[in-house]
C-alpha cells in the first residue's frame, strides 16, 4: 500500500486529470488497501490544503463525488481569458420544467402540463438531450405513461451532493412572501412622496401670498 504522501498525491492527479466528479469508489479501485474513510479524509486535507494558501484550485463534492475546479474568485479573469461574454443559459420555461422534476420525481408529462398549464414536449425533449433529466420508468396506470426524473448531470450542473441539497419548497414561499412586502412599501413609499411634496408647495404658496396680504 502506498505511503500518505503518496496517497495525496495519487489522490489529488486522479482528481486533476478526470473531467466528471470522482466517485470514492473509483479512486479505491486503484488504491488497493485504502479504505473510503481515508480517501475521504485525504481529500478533505488537500482541500483545506488549498484554502489555506488562497490557490487557484479547490475541491467540490458533487453530485456523489469529488471534483477539482476553479476557485470563484478566478471565474471574472478566465472568462476574459477565453473571452467568454456569456455561458449558455437554461430559458425560464425549460428551468420552470426542471424545476417540476425535480421537485415532483418520478413525474409524468400530463403532470408536468397540468401544473404548468402549457404543452412541454419540446422542453421535455430538450431537457433529455441535454442530459438533465430522463425516463426513470412507467407509471403503473392506464396507458403506463413515462415518468421522468433528474440525472447526475443534473446535479454536476447546478452543484448538489444529492437532491436532498435542493432548496426547501417552504424557503421560497418566504422568499416570495418577503419580496411581495418589499414590493407594497416601495408602492407605499411612493405615493407618499408626492403627498409630501404637495404639502411642502401649500406651504411655500401660503408663504408667498402673506406678504402681498400685509402690503394690502
Amino acid at each position: 500500500m502506498p505511503e500518505n504522501q503518496q496517497i495525496k498525491t495519487i489522490i489529488e492527479s486522479l482528481l486533476f486529470v478526470s473531467e466528471k466528479p470522482l466517485m470514492p469508489e473509483q479512486i479505491k479501485d486503484v488504491l488497493e488497501g485504502v479504505d473510503i474513510a481515508s480517501i475521504r479524509q485525504t481529500i478533505a486535507e488537500l482541500k483545506a490544503e488549498y484554502q489555506a494558501r488562497g490557490s487557484g484550485m479547490d475541491i467540490v463534492e458533487v453530485a456523489g463525488g469529488f471534483q477539482m475546479c476553479t476557485s470563484t474568485t478566478s471565474a471574472p479573469y478566465l472568462k476574459k481569458f477565453y473571452k467568454i461574454k456569456h455561458a449558455e443559459k437554461l430559458t425560464m420555461p425549460t428551468l420552470e420544467t426542471l424545476a417540476i422534476v425535480a421537485y415532483k420525481q418520478p413525474v409524468t408529462r400530463i403532470e408536468i402540463e397540468s401544473i404548468r398549464g402549457v404543452n412541454v414536449d419540446g422542453v421535455i425533449k430538450s431537457l433529455t438531450d441535454k442530459g438533465l433529466i430522463r425516463i426513470a420508468g412507467r407509471r403503473d396506470t392506464a396507458g403506463r405513461p413515462f415518468v421522468y426524473g433528474t440525472t447526475r448531470l443534473f446535479l454536476e450542473y447546478f452543484g448538489l451532493k444529492s437532491l436532498d441539497e435542493l432548496p426547501k419548497i417552504e424557503e421560497f414561499v418566504q422568499a416570495a412572501a418577503k419580496a411581495e412586502e418589499e414590493k407594497t412599501a416601495e408602492a407605499e413609499k411612493a405615493v407618499q412622496i408626492p403627498e409630501a411634496n404637495t404639502e411642502e408647495k401649500k406651504e411655500e404658496q401660503n408663504e408667498s401670498t402673506e406678504p402681498a396680504q400685509e402690503n394690502r
